[in-house]
């Protein structure tokens, strides 16, 4: 997964624009910052706040792994875990996910995503109401001490030093994301998605590597896909927090 996945930001440029910071048409310019092309079925956006949609959310799904996803169709399904993401709204349902493409010849090529909506079930007030920040962020860094653990023990050099030393050598990312979004969610999507830089890197690591027997490859592989998979889910369940927020829909909540 990218370093901050496009339905993340366009979950919470859509949600600002909702609740009147911006216009739609802009909101899609701000999600887009560093995409040549944009296309597809757009106008879902200003429908569902025409629909009195308050709020775009955001999953990240995998096969296997749909935590956070609404029901919908087989389509959707198949549709969201090739791509790794889409964004839905909770109140009258329905969903888009990105197809991500490049364009042109190869000295002088773009990127173009294509939106393309399907139908989904509404989801219950309860569940999004019962996401917490704090849990997101402590299962999060649970995980990783877990794996960096378990990864230490196979002592597969170099890896034997842990993911979080390799976490801090990856500089910072400035996001373009709305002003407003509680600190904490924040946070945890900033970890989230160092992890899964992390990941990144050492499963190409992994697929280069001449040193690991076949077995603790294996190992190592299914552990660091398994923390992809947490980052995620924590990453998507931040950024709908944050949305919620952002949308007001968040009360008695100390989203610090």
């Amino acid at each position: 997964m990218s370093v901050l996945p496009v339905s993340v930001r366009l979950a919470l440029w859509a949600t600002a624009s909702y609740a009147g910071r911006l216009p739609v048409e802009d909101a899609l310019g701000r999600a887009h910052p560093d995409i040549d092309h944009v296309a597809g079925d757009l106008d879902q956006l200003t429908l569902w706040r025409d629909l009195g949609e308050r709020a775009v959310l955001v999953a990240l799904p995998r096969p296997g792994k749909l935590t956070g996803m609404p029901r919908g169709s087989a389509e959707l399904i198949v549709a969201a875990t090739d791509a790794g993401e889409c964004v839905f709204v909770p109140g009258v349902g329905g969903a888009m996910v990105p197809t991500i493409e490049t364009f042109g010849p190869d000295a002088d090529q773009g990127t173009q995503v294509t939106w393309t909506a399907y139908d989904a079930e509404p989801v219950q007030t309860h569940v999004l109401e019962a996401l917490s920040l704090g849990e997101i962020e402590l299962s999060l860094r649970k995980a990783l001490l877990d794996v960096t653990a378990r990864i230490d023990e196979l002592d597969t050099k170099p890896w034997n030093t842990g993911l979080r030393s390799l976490a801090d050598d990856l500089p910072g990312k400035a996001w373009g994301l709305p002003e407003g979004l509680p600190p904490r969610a924040h946070r945890a999507m900033a970890m989230a998605s160092r992890i899964g830089a992390v990941t990144d890197l050492g499963l190409s690591v992994h697929a280069e590597s001449q040193v690991l027997t076949s077995d603790l490859a294996r190992q190592r592989r299914l552990l660091l896909t398994d923390l992809e998979a947490i980052a995620d889910t924590a990453m998507a369940a931040a950024a709908t927090v944050a949305a919620l927020s952002l949308a007001g829909l968040r009360p008695g909540h100390r989203d610090l």
